[in-house]
């Protein structure tokens, strides 16, 4: 890389940050060209969003050793608003909106159109109409913002940052809550402002993203910049060893299985639409999985696959549909059910319907297999940290104690809480919503090993994953969903981007060949 400073926008010299004991940044630098779109990767727990908060004035001038030099001069950001006056923008990954205001005013809040001490509602309105124009955001620009969905939460607050005209924007994780075309979508944004001069810094987990859009990436590990990496030395296997400092033999490497006899098939499932009278989210859906098997299911946001899972599982009402196990039909019609039936799920979203926060690891993993840990209604405390130690040091969950509540967890280590909680059930069928939704390559890594062992000890897994590279190398099988049915099945050596592309968006025509979805 060139060392002429008056090439670049930003350099951040030799950051060091603090928590009390615990060392964030260990002397980092960073340096970002005026114009481009650069990429900060590391795991959770890099440092990448620290930085970028020391960037943003969040940890303000005083709090950290090293220096900030916008256009080679050295700046003191005590605070957002000095951020904001040096043309720096941030968009946090949290998504941080006011529910109960307005979209509009959530779009210039700080900086109201008004005359005198008075709103100017109509200059307002017209005001943040163009400003969600920029992302594609078309609404209400009137109702709160509690009544919008997460993906448009998301895009409102890019808007948000957008008509400030910054000249730095930094993304942290941007496309978390977003769609495909969404994504897309932001893609195409960043590339515009790219074209107008603003310089992007982007922060993401997703590999595929960042090779598609960036033109350098710098990888942080253990609080050090310890690689950057030009465009024309992009590579996914040296980028991903930078980020876990060790070499990856390959990160989709299966052990070998032995698929054996069907263990679970579904047939003619239909469940009604949660919002729209008279309509299925998935409808006379059908699938099968073998002992040792992992059957992808592919399908755009909004295809029908979490209900799916969530079906199977019971935790979802379905209105039709039947259900066997060994060959003989069962009946679920919920998890507890599911459960006494070998059945598990790993649901989309851990917080909210995977985990309790507030709660010890060792409860979170206990949580549904509490009666074998119980005796006469108490709860034998001894018993159940012996079972979640044993269950964390499988999986390789870094806690100090399983006494620890669950929150203070990186995103990976409270996804392997959620399997082992899955797994202390010793289940046949494991049904994985996008288990590695949100959670760093090198925890991924270890993801996918679970995954691989459970299917060579004989576990039946159905695998839903929103990264489409991610599942074609997972699954040994796939079926597609388009608008809650099953459009194409096909094998391993069958599997495309372009097939399951072109299933899902309804350009290819059902396939037939040992079909088993809605005939």
């Amino acid at each position: 890389m060139a060392t002429d400073m008056a090439e670049y926008l930003l350099k951040m010299a030799n950051i060091r940050k603090t928590f009390g004991a615990v060392r964030a940044l260990a002397g980092v630098n960073l340096a970002v060209r005026e114009g481009e779109i650069h990429a900060v990767v590391g795991e959770n727990g890099a440092g990448k969003s620290t930085l970028m908060k020391i960037l943003d004035g969040y940890y303000p001038y005083g709090s950290y050793e090293g220096e900030v030099i916008l256009d080679g001069r050295p700046v003191r950001l005590r605070g957002p608003r000095d951020a904001a006056r040096c043309g720096i923008a941030m968009i946090y990954q949290e998504i941080a909106v006011h529910p109960n205001l307005g979209v509009a005013e959530n779009v210039f809040l700080g900086h109201l159109p008004a005359r005198g001490s008075v709103v100017a509602g109509r200059t307002l309105a017209a005001k943040a109409r163009e400003a969600l124009a920029q992302v594609g955001l078309d609404v209400d620009v009137r109702q709160a913002v509690s009544r919008l969905g997460a993906s448009q939460q998301q895009l409102l607050m890019i808007a948000k940052a957008l008509v400030l005209s910054p000249r730095l924007l930094v993304l942290d994780e941007p496309t978390s809550a977003l769609t495909i075309p969404e994504v897309a979508n932001l893609h195409g944004i960043v590339a515009s402002l790219k074209r107008r001069g603003v310089t992007c810094i982007y922060i993401s987990h997703k590999l595929d993203e960042v090779f598609r859009i960036a033109d350098g990436i710098t990888v942080l590990r253990d609080g050090q910049a310890v690689r950057t990496f030009e465009r024309q030395d992009f590579d996914a296997d040296r980028v991903i060893e930078a980020m876990v400092g060790r070499p990856l033999d390959t990160l989709y490497a299966k052990a070998p299985a032995s698929i054996g006899p069907e263990v679970l098939r579904v047939e003619n499932l239909s469940v009604p639409h949660p919002r729209v009278r008279g309509r299925h989210a998935v409808e006379r859906a059908g699938l099968s999985v073998r002992r040792g098997e992992i059957l992808g299911v592919a399908g755009l946001v909004g295809s029908g696959r979490s209900e799916l899972l969530g079906a199977i599982y019971g935790s979802v009402p379905r209105s039709s549909g039947d259900l066997y196990l060994g060959g003989e039909r069962v009946f679920i019609r919920s998890p507890r059910q599911a459960l006494a039936n070998g059945i598990a799920l790993v649901t989309e979203d851990r917080h909210k319907t995977g985990l309790i926060p507030g709660m010890s690891v060792a409860r979170n993993i206990t949580l549904a297999s509490l009666p074998k840990g119980w005796r006469r209604m108490v709860i034998r405390s001894s018993a159940e940290k012996r079972v979640a130690a044993e269950k964390v040091a499988e999986l390789q969950v870094k806690i100090p104690s399983v006494a620890v509540p669950v929150r203070r967890l990186s995103g990976g280590n409270q996804q392997k809480v959620v399997l082992a909680k899955c797994l202390l059930t010793r289940p046949k069928v494991l049904l994985l919503d996008d288990p590695t939704r949100g959670i760093d390559v090198g925890a991924k890594h270890e993801i996918y090993r679970l995954i691989f062992r459970l299917a060579a000890e004989g576990a039946a897994i159905v695998l839903v994953s929103s990264e489409l590279p991610e599942l074609l190398r997972l699954a040994d099988r796939f079926i597609v969903l388009a608008a809650g049915r099953v459009v194409d099945e096909f094998p391993k050596s069958q599997a495309t981007e372009n097939r399951v592309m072109a299933a899902a968006t309804g350009v290819r025509e059902p396939q037939r060949d040992g079909f088993r979805g809605s005939s």
